[in-house]
């Protein structure tokens, strides 16, 4: 009986947030979290994790870490916190809804095909799945627990693949939050160089694993 009541729980939380204005909130939310001092990292860590079981879009709070923690701190942030929401969202897939997973995947021809090859091959898949996002970030998260991949597998691909496309996004709102805060605190000419090195630098990188996990997948969906 209390496992129906997690479960319908569960869905009922992931009826409010597609029902609700996700992005809105969420940024809304992220202006509250800057002015909490010491504790906002851990209450942005709280909040992605939310928005990892709920399937709201993490690409919002991952520019917002960039704007609101600058680069090196909202890359650890993020990072951590995705790690830890997809976890969660994994075991949510797994043990509570599963039946619901099943039924999403026999709808999508790319869940299909996803379930068959992680089946086939495991961690090497997540990885490469992470790579290359063919499908959302937060859909897949419950998709790859009702496959056969372990948690650990799991784990640990999920979060080796997800830091290139992290490091890209919290760099894009680092900048976002540097022009927008440009009329209380200049930078050089020099500074906003190096700036846009690293930037052309990380999208760049981050296009090309792209591009080649999603040549690898290909490769392997056909053999």
């Amino acid at each position: 009986m209390k496992v129906l009541l997690l479960v319908a729980g569960v869905l009922a939380l992931l009826l409010l947030g597609r029902a609700v204005d996700a992005g809105a909130w969420l940024a809304a939310a992220l202006v509250w979290i800057r002015g909490l001092g010491p504790v906002a990292p851990l209450v942005f860590a709280l909040l992605y994790v939310i928005a990892c079981v709920l399937l709201l879009p993490g690409s919002v709070l991952t520019l917002g870490a960039g704007a609101a923690f600058g680069v090196t701190r909202g890359i650890v942030i993020v990072w951590v916190a995705a790690t830890l929401g997809a976890s969660m969202a994994f075991l949510v897939g797994r043990y509570l809804v599963r039946n619901w997973v099943a039924r999403t995947i026999a709808a999508n021809p790319k869940l299909q095909a996803l379930d068959a090859t992680v089946t086939r091959e495991g961690w090497v898949i997540v990885l490469l799945m992470r790579l290359s996002p063919v499908i959302p970030f937060n859909l897949l998260n419950y998709a790859f627990g009702a496959t056969r991949v372990s948690l650990r597998d799991y784990v640990l691909a999920s979060a080796v693949g997800m830091l290139p496309g992290t490091a890209m996004y919290v760099y894009l709102g680092s900048v976002a939050g540097e022009l927008a805060a440009g009329s209380t605190r200049a930078r050089t000419p020099l500074e906003w160089a190096f700036y846009g090195v690293g930037l052309v630098a990380t999208v760049a990188v981050t296009v090309y694993l792209t591009r080649v996990a999603r040549a690898t997948l290909a490769r392997r969906a056909v053999a």
